[in-house]
């Protein structure tokens, strides 16, 4: 009898520690509308951010170091600021050249540290003096266009060259259109 009685002791305390023994986990489950406004809202931010990285590569990898003499600090120039033109002996912006100038401010606008310097340019005919004062009058010209589509002045500064660095050395109406210029650069401190 104490075996049988110890045998059935020891299978209600199995019994006991079987249905005792491991509890059920306990699983919480957020709200799948939550969850998932979660993951877009982090899926979004974080496509925006690797969209702008390409971008800003692009912009990184169009710089190029230039040394010129008489300027303090870096220049860089960059391919994704584009030139305007004039026409002979003017200063004023035309209308293509204003939207050239548009692409150049979305740039400066997606970088607000950049700061460029606006250089103007003639070509060789006239008196020194003559070109470089038409030189600066172009560089302010585009300088102000930029101003008034929203670029702060202090991303923005002028420099004239007057026909002392032609971009093309020929002695043709040709090279003249292209001399006729304002030039962006980026300077870097």
């Amino acid at each position: 009898m104490v075996r049988k009685s110890l045998s059935i002791m020891i299978l209600m305390l199995c019994l006991g520690l079987i249905l005792s023994g491991c509890p059920k986990k306990t699983v919480v489950k957020e709200e799948p509308s939550i969850k998932k406004a979660e993951e877009v809202g982090k899926t979004e931010k974080a496509a925006k951010e690797e969209a702008a990285k390409p971008k800003e590569k692009e912009f990184e990898k169009s710089l190029e170091v230039k040394k010129y003499p008489g300027i303090e600090g870096e220049v860089f120039e960059s391919k994704l600021l584009k030139d305007v033109h004039f026409d002979f002996d003017k200063y004023n912006i035309r209308p293509g050249d204003a939207e050239i100038l548009k692409g150049n401010a979305d740039l400066l606008k997606k970088y607000p540290n950049v700061k460029i310097q606006i250089e103007g340019h003639c070509d060789e005919r006239g008196t020194v003096e003559y070109n470089l004062a038409l030189g600066e009058r172009r560089a302010n010209s585009a300088k102000n266009y930029l101003i008034s589509i929203g670029i702060p002045t202090s991303q923005l500064s002028t420099i004239t060259y007057g026909k002392e660095r032609p971009l093309d050395p020929g002695h043709n109406e040709e090279a003249w259109t292209k001399n006729r210029r304002a030039h962006s650069v980026i300077i870097s401190k």
